[in-house]
This record gives C-alpha cells, structure tokens and sequence, in this order.
C-alpha cells in the first residue's frame, strides 16, 4: 500500500513538472531561452505604405535589414484587416523566423499573431500593440505623452474653453486610442470638444470631414488630427473656407514640417519612425540569436512647432 502510495505521488509530481513545461513554452515573449525556428528570415506585415510615415518606417526596417544580411519580406495590408490576417498566415508559411506586425487594428489582427506564436514564431509589434496577446516586445512611441503634449499647446493657442474638434484615426488601433486618451486627458479639463470623429489616418478622408465639420461647427478654433495626414487634409479644407484656424497633428512627415516652417500648420507631434523600422530588425536577429529582450521599447516625441 506505501509503495502504491509513493508511486502515486511520483506520477503526480511528473504530471506537475510536465505543465510546468508547457506553460514555459507557451510564454513566447521576452523568453531568450525559447527555441526560435523557421529559415532566419523576417517577417514584416505594415498596416499600409499609403502613409508617408509607415513607407519611412518600412524603408528603417529595410536598410537596416540589407545592412545586416537578412532578408526580409514586406506584405503591406493596405488598411484591411481581412488582408493583413492573410497576409501573416502567407508569412507563416514561409517559415520565417520573426515576424514584425504593424497592425491595421490591435484587437483584430491577435488570431493570426496567435497563429504566428503557435507556429514557433518570434513576434515584435512595432508602433501599434497586439490587444491581448504576449508578443517578444512592442516597440512604439509614446502616443499618450504625445497627445497631451500636443493639445496642451493646443489649449496655449485658442485658450482655456476654446472650441475644438479632434480627427480620429481607424478605429481598433492602438494608436488611435492612446492618442485620444491623450487629447481628452487635457482636453475634458480645458476645451470644448464640439466634434470628434473619424478620418481614418487618411489625407482625402481628414478634408471630407474637415469639411462637414466646418459646416456645422462656425465657432470652432482648433484642430487636433491623430496623424499629419489628417491634419493636412483639415488644412485643405480650412483654407478652402477662408477661416483661419489652429490645426496641430502627430508624425512629423516630411510635408507636415513643411507646413509648420511655414507657419501653416501649428504644430506636430515628432516621432521617429525610420529608427523605429530599424530597432525592430536589429531587435529581431537579438531574438534570432536566442537572446532575452525588453517587453517594452518606448520611443521618445517631441513637439515640433
């Protein structure tokens, strides 16, 4: 009976030790020590290169991966959630090592991330989280910080109780959300917000709406666009109307510090996506390599005006 009972705690003890195991192994983030498979290629899924920013974040990613070596597979999503899933299951069948994913949303493209984790793929999001899925590391800007930053000036140029509209970017993005928890963190307190709604990023998109705003809103003063793509297609429509208006946005695109030297737009936010591009690669042959890394790579804004 003793002997039955000792052997029923060894079976016990293994069983334990076994989904100790595994548990390990499924915890793929940030584990140096995790085997990583596929043919050293990387992986590299961007939301769109319709986008000044995201084509300088693809072009970091590519120099630096040419002056590494390595190659690297660009599929762009084109703004589509449905493309960029498919995207990353084409990705995964390549049998790449990692995949770095910029995601046209952060809730919708986990399933296939998951998919990418389960297949022994290291994974680095870059400028926009995964919602609910522990990738390696998410490199990103501080969207939140920035935001503040920005509609704090914001709040300097039409004052307190100014009368202000905010565009939004695609719903579901990590940075959509951060940066309008950003402008509402200050703009709650001290602007009216007469309108808030959606351009989706896009330049034609930031005019439309602009436009219907204007419209309905003859008192507003200010502007705050989650990218410079917005705000520049704001401006479009600003100066079509002949009213003059603060407009701030958020990237510091080569076009957008165009418009700010010459004082047309007031201001942007400046981020830093070439080095970004390059930081994911460089972070990519780290996990490669079988070395650990941070969750968290945080990227410093600045306000350019």
């Amino acid at each position: 009976m003793k002997k039955r009972k000792l052997w029923t705690i060894v079976l016990v003890m293994v069983v334990m030790a076994m989904g100790l195991s595994a548990c390990g192994d499924n915890n793929n983030g940030g584990n140096g020590d995790a085997e990583v498979g596929g043919d050293g290629s990387i992986g590299f899924s961007v939301s769109t290169l319709n986008n000044p920013f995201f084509v300088t974040l693809t072009e970091g990613a590519e120099e630096k991966a040419e002056e590494a070596g390595v190659e690297l597979i660009v599929v762009d999503a084109g703004d589509d959630v449905a493309k960029q899933a498919s995207d990353i299951e084409d990705l995964i069948s390549r049998n790449i090592s990692v995949l770095i994913v910029n995601p046209v949303d952060s809730d919708a493209v986990a399933p296939a991330v998951e998919d990418a984790i389960e297949a022994g793929i290291r994974v680095i999001a870059v400028d926009r989280a995964v919602n609910n899925v522990e990738v390696d590391t998410t490199i990103a800007s501080d969207n939140v910080a920035g935001a503040e930053m920005a509609t704090e000036y914001l709040v300097e140029l039409v004052g307190e109780g100014g009368m202000v509209a905010e565009l939004e970017g695609v719903p579901g993005a990590s940075a959509t959300i951060d940066r309008g928890t950003g402008f509402n963190n200050i703009a709650s307190e001290m602007l009216e917000v007469l309108s808030s709604q959606t351009a989706n990023f896009n330049r034609a998109e930031g005019m439309t709406v602009m436009e219907n705003i204007l419209q309905a809103h003859p008192d507003l003063q200010g502007v705050f666009a989650h990218n410079d793509e917005m705000a520049l297609g704001a401006i479009e429509a600003i100066e079509a109307s002949g009213r003059d208006i603060v407009v701030i946005g958020f990237d510091a695109t080569d076009d957008a510090l165009v418009s700010v030297a010459a004082g047309i737009m007031s201001a942007t936010v400046a981020q830093q996506p070439d080095l970004m591009g390059a930081t994911a690669v460089e972070v990519a042959l780290r996990l490669i390599d079988g070395e650990s890394v941070e969750r968290e790579m945080p990227v410093a804004v600045e306000l350019v005006r």
